[in-house]
């Protein structure tokens, strides 16, 4: 097949969930000798023409200058001229910014469209009401334009089932088991292993970054210092810094490379995942896959990755709660959990599995 990959920033990843995944995605599909290309802003260049295998195709982005509503523009221009390549299948990530742009297939039943509906784009506390109104237009136009729609949760299938009496195929993210770490990692934050709590998050306030750090200093906990993963430059960032700066909880900023993570969250005593209006969520199944002990907000979409395999938070009090009863992890409960964990990143959300699922719903797809 040829097929095209859009709706993403671009590969190698340097941004997020959907950058990931395009990358392992697409390298995957070609190693199945099919033909891909992802689609790029004109200003993320690759280091080489062609990305293990993967063609990259760079489409002008106007971002730089006109901030966020550029990418309509954006998704415009790379649907417009993937529709020129005669590309078999199409897979665009999101709908929050491609669903206008979807107009250009008037009716059209090849190339097969297929997107990838991610999280409740509408339910984050960001958006005011006019917006989230907007953002549930673009959602129905990209399920009653879409010729398969993607979930990636089965949170999110019952979602387009019961609201839209709209059947999607469940396909989650993936993860790599990890087995090797390294303690080095630790040193330029000078933290020792188990020894500190650790959040990886874009600073968002639907993310319950501050219910976890109240929690925290509720806890009286701060012998172990809190470790914050993530760009704190926007306006919810700037605002938790300024609320804990005099404590023991530390922004870090941005980390990227992955096996520093990876080490990070293994050597954690506490990883907290916060996430509670997307799907299933990379950072979840990646903090899986490095062996961490989770403890998550209590909403559908964790329950439905980890199960009994974590602990689940609701309020401040439930954080500070846990924290305390998890004060010195080494008990039996915890490395069970952590084990399942990982036994469930193996048998659920290898990449090679989520690889040979997308294959087969484009074949299949392609058929009708």
């Amino acid at each position: 097949m040829k097929i095209a990959i859009l709706g993403t920033r671009g590969i190698p990843n340097n941004y997020g969930g959907f950058e990931q995944f395009a990358e392992y995605l697409s390298v995957g599909l070609v190693e199945k000798g099919h033909e891909v290309t992802v689609y790029n802003p004109h200003f993320h260049r690759c280091p080489e023409e062609m990305f293990h295998g993967v063609a990259v195709r760079y489409i002008y982005n106007p971002e730089l200058w006109m901030g966020a509503s550029a990418h309509f523009i954006y998704d415009f221009l790379c649907l417009k001229d993937a529709l020129k390549e005669g590309f078999d299948v199409i897979l665009e990530c999101g709908y929050h910014s491609n669903a206008p742009s979807y107009y250009l297939m008037r009716g059209r039943i090849k190339p097969l469209l297929v997107t990838n509906m991610d999280g409740l784009e509408w339910m984050r506390s960001k958006w005011n009401r006019p917006t989230r109104w907007l953002i549930r237009q673009l959602e129905k136009l990209a399920v009653n334009k879409s010729h398969l729609l993607v979930s990636d949760n089965k949170g999110i299938q019952n979602y387009y089932k019961n609201i839209f009496n709209k059947e999607s195929a469940f396909i989650p993210y993936g993860a790599e088991p990890v087995l090797n770490f390294d303690k080095s990692h630790l040193q330029p934050f000078s933290l020792k292993e188990q020894a500190y709590y650790l959040l990886i998050a874009r600073m968002e306030p639907e993310n319950n970054i501050e219910t976890i750090l109240d929690g925290y200093l509720i806890s009286k906990q701060t012998d172990i210092p809190f470790i914050v993963v993530g760009n704190v430059e926007n306006k919810f960032g700037n605002y938790l810094k300024q609320k804990y700066a005099d404590t023991s909880i530390r922004f870090v900023g941005s980390i990227y490379d992955k096996h520093a993570l990876d080490s990070l969250r293994h050597y954690a005593s506490i990883y907290f995942h916060g996430h509670s209006v997307g799907g299933t969520n990379p950072s979840l199944l990646e903090a899986m896959a490095s062996q961490a002990f989770i403890i998550a907000h209590d909403n559908e979409f964790n329950g439905s990755v980890c199960g009994e395999n974590a602990y689940y938070f609701t309020s401040k009090e439930d954080v500070s709660s846990l924290i305390l009863a998890n004060r010195d992890g080494d008990d039996m409960e915890r490395k069970k959990m952590i084990q399942q964990n990982f036994r469930t990143v193996y048998q659920d959300y290898s990449w090679n599995h989520i690889v040979e699922s997308y294959e087969n719903l484009f074949m299949c797809g392609m058929q009708f």
